[in-house]
């Protein structure tokens, strides 16, 4: 799996970066500079993400079936 399996856009991307800051902050009051957030976005999409991807694949693939199921549904006896 690359270490790039996700390409966000610029401006995404610094809003979660943004996002990680507020949370270290109202959390635990620590203030996080733009490059600590930044590596931390990197670590969660590269370590993280492809369970959450994969998740929604699976997700994905038990909708699609099921309603290919009600497909039968339909059939002519």
């Amino acid at each position: 799996m690359s270490a790039k399996m996700f390409e966000l856009p610029k401006s995404t991307k610094e809003e979660m970066a943004a996002a990680i800051q507020t949370y270290f902050m109202e959390e635990r009051g620590e203030e996080l500079g733009d490059l600590a957030a930044v590596l931390m976005l990197d670590f969660i999409t590269e370590k993280l993400g492809p369970t959450f991807y994969n998740l929604g694949v699976q997700d994905s693939y038990r909708f699609m079936s099921q309603k290919l199921e009600d497909l039968f549904e339909i059939e002519k006896k």
